[in-house]
């Protein structure tokens, strides 16, 4: 009965150890990588001016509310409750009209989340292209990317494949 035991304990271990594959695996730096892309830093920069513009508007209306309340302030004792409710009645409605701006350009898909789907995803689905031509070439199992806080305790410098992708995307490495 030991014999038989031991049989199937070695038996499983075999099989075991049988199928165990050495998985390859490369570590990459997304940011780095778009950072030394020229048609990232001008599509970031784009970016940038269409958010300030934005934000400038809803800027531009929030001073004009600011500006409603001053007056409403200094004028509320020699107003009859007809017009202190239509005045309150419009800074209300000027709220909501900045709320709804924010929300329509910065919101959870607003105006620029769609410009920067429609400015910045094409970029970032490049380097994805890449990536993925890099671990069928290589034979790579999983590609992990240390930027954005990812959960990589330590990695080993020559495990780094981001300047392979920025060979594979044409873009000259300066350090």
């Amino acid at each position: 009965m030991k014999k038989i035991l031991f049989l199937l304990l070695a038996l499983t271990i075999t099989s075991l150890i049988g199928n165990i594959k050495a998985q390859r695996y490369a570590i990459i730096d997304t940011k780095y990588i778009l950072d030394k892309m020229p048609e990232y830093k001008n599509a970031d920069k784009k970016m940038k001016n269409i958010s300030d513009q934005w934000q400038k508007e809803i800027d531009d209306k929030q001073a004009v509310l600011d500006k409603m309340y001053k007056d409403y302030d200094a004028e509320i004792y020699m107003l009859t409750d007809e017009l202190k409710k239509k005045r309150e009645a419009d800074i209300y409605n000027k709220e909501k009209e900045i709320r709804e701006l924010q929300k329509k350009r910065f919101g959870f898909e607003g105006d620029f989340f769609k410009e920067r789907q429609k400015i910045v995803k094409p970029i970032q689905d490049k380097v994805y292209n890449a990536v993925q031509k890099l671990a069928a070439a290589r034979s790579f199992d999983f590609i992990l990317d240390k930027s954005e806080g990812i959960t990589v305790i330590f990695a080993d410098p020559k495990l780094d494949r981001s300047d392979d992708i920025l060979r594979e995307l044409g873009i000259p490495i300066t350090n």
